[in-house]
């Protein structure tokens, strides 16, 4: 069955970004730009005293990474997107299920690095009250629905989560429970529920928001670390995993949905996108298999080129085994490459620039001599390597597309992925013209394992066959209507008009607005302050 699927609404909020970038001032376009010592982005939503670097997105993503432990018979799931990859803003993908008699609202991120659906409950102990993203914190709560069922430490489904080493049973309340517990200390624990999953489906050309399946999730009672903080805080965490407790596989198990999913991720600031249960359909996807009996995830990475040459690393560095191979994770907002892939792909990065045409007129004086001189001996003098709180990122005045080099990620099969240099970089700052754009992928020092996050998956179809045990994608605009098919269901053809679903979406969006204009004037300003920094050089 083929239906067309409308892309979901958006809401977006702003996070603070410290930059602390060396002064460096930089001509070209008939005039002269000056940069102070420290860009900032202000939040949208200001949190007194918090600001958020680079490298502490990249610790929470370590963090995730320490986690990584549909359609009914009648139509099309849809579940809505909201956020966007972008770790100047929100750096996060959620959706919003309805769980419960009657149903309740919860909004979770979206993370296939992870198996299990959890959400907080009405007693637990340090989950946030309030979030940075302007969504409502609602907290679950058995006793307020007629159809919620504790599950008992002998019940088969908590056997299946016991298998996967999710579980764990609370002898003294013969509950089945779990914890996660995390590198950095932070970590959820509780007890699994059963209750219903209120789906909305696209069939017939129309919206029904009736259908209804029992899942059992988890009723999360502790938080700690990350997850207590509010400026980013969700409900829980929707875990689109392949093992036994996950939503995807007991919806398989009943025959609700395929045991497929797609999403298409916008990439713009205004972000949000497409999520279904259900195999997207558009010729250009390419597919490549995925790795057998592994928790996660995990393609065949095989090499890595840039500007159309193929860089000389060992394809050893992206082979699977334990804590190796390479990854799929939306749960993770940046990429990684493994230790000894990274530098190679730096250097040839960086030796691949054209800078011709640019003039730059003050020279960085940086904290990070070392790391510099190094960059410095690959990237041509005419474009100023910034190094800002130890990451990697460039000063220029012309587009990123026309200095930087396209590269490409070759997988088993003879699937590749190609990346222009917006796809790979991130635009952290920009004022008279000119533009510091910071590397999207990270090193995971002294580990072997290569994660694909959100700045990988914006702008493209991802589809996730588990019948098929493979994984295809295209680059695509997920701000347009796509085919989705559930051909396991039934052999019926469906089309279904553009805009059916996410009927608060003027609203999120004018919210969105008014975040991003505020972030843009407070940025400005901060600039405004500090320009006079370079004249005194």
């Amino acid at each position: 069955m083929a239906s067309v699927y409308p892309a979901g609404v958006v809401l977006v909020a702003a996070v603070l970004i410290q930059s602390a970038l060396t002064v460096v001032g930089v001509t070209g376009g008939g005039g002269v730009g000056y940069f102070p010592a420290a860009l900032m982005l202000e939040r949208g939503i200001p949190q007194p005293g918090r600001r958020v670097g680079l490298g502490q997105l990249s610790a929470r993503d370590s963090v995730r990474h320490r986690r990584m432990l549909q359609s009914t018979s009648g139509g099309v799931v849809d579940f809505p997107v909201q956020g966007t990859f972008d770790p100047f803003l929100v750096g996060l993908y959620y959706t919003r299920l309805q769980i419960g008699s009657p149903p309740k609202d919860f909004y979770v991120q979206i993370d296939t690095g992870s198996d299990v659906l959890w959400v907080s409950c009405n007693n637990c102990d340090g989950c946030p009250v309030s979030s940075g993203l302007q969504i409502p914190m609602n907290f679950y709560d058995s006793d307020s629905s007629s159809t919620a069922s504790l599950i008992s430490c002998t019940d088969e489904r908590c056997v299946v989560g016991l298998e996967a080493a999710d579980s764990g049973c609370l002898e003294n309340k013969n509950q089945c429970g779990y914890t996660f517990q995390y590198g950095d200390g932070s970590g959820t624990s509780g007890y699994y529920v059963a209750d219903m999953l209120h789906l909305d489906t696209i069939a017939g050309g129309s919206v029904t928001t009736n259908s209804t399946v029992p899942i059992v999730f988890g009723c999360s009672i502790l938080q700690t670390g990350d997850l207590k903080k509010p400026d980013r805080a969700v409900d829980g965490i929707f875990g689109f995993g392949q093992q036994g407790m996950s939503v995807i596989s007991q919806l398989a198990s009943q025959g609700v949905s395929p045991r497929v999913f797609s999403h298409c991720l916008k990439g713009d600031d205004a972000g949000g996108g497409i999520l279904v249960l259900g195999e997207i359909v558009e010729p250009n996807i390419v597919y490549t298999p995925l790795v057998a009996s592994q928790p996660h995830y995990n393609v065949n990475l095989q090499s890595i080129s840039v500007g159309g040459q193929t860089l000389a690393i060992d394809p050893s560095v992206f082979g699977t085994s334990d804590n190796k191979g390479t990854i799929v994770d939306s749960g993770t907002t940046l990429a990684y490459l493994a230790d000894a892939a990274y530098d190679p792909f730096i250097n040839a990065v960086g030796s691949k620039i054209d800078t011709s045409g640019l003039n730059i007129s003050c020279f960085v004086n940086s904290l990070f001599s070392t790391l510099l001189t190094q960059i410095n001996s690959v990237v041509s003098q005419t474009v100023q390597p910034i190094v800002s709180k130890g990451q990697i990122c460039y000063l220029m005045t012309a587009s990123v597309n026309d200095i930087f080099p396209q590269v490409s990620l070759h997988f088993s099969g003879g699937a590749s992925m190609l990346f222009n240099p917006q796809d790979y970089l991130v635009q952290q700052n920009s004022v008279n013209g000119a533009s510091v754009w910071c590397m999207g992928f990270q090193k995971l020092h002294g580990q072997s394992i290569t994660i694909l996050g959100d700045i990988i998956l914006k702008d493209k179809i991802f589809v996730y066959d588990l019948a098929n045990q493979r994984i295809g994608w295209a680059n695509y605009d997920c701000s347009t209507s796509v085919n989705v098919s559930t051909i396991e269901n039934t052999g019926r053809t469906e089309f279904v008009d553009p805009g059916q679903l996410g009927s608060n979406g003027s609203q999120q969006n004018a919210h969105l607005n008014r975040l991003i204009l505020q972030t843009a004037v407070i940025s400005f300003l901060l600039h405004l302050l500090s320009l006079r920094s370079c004249l005194f050089l």
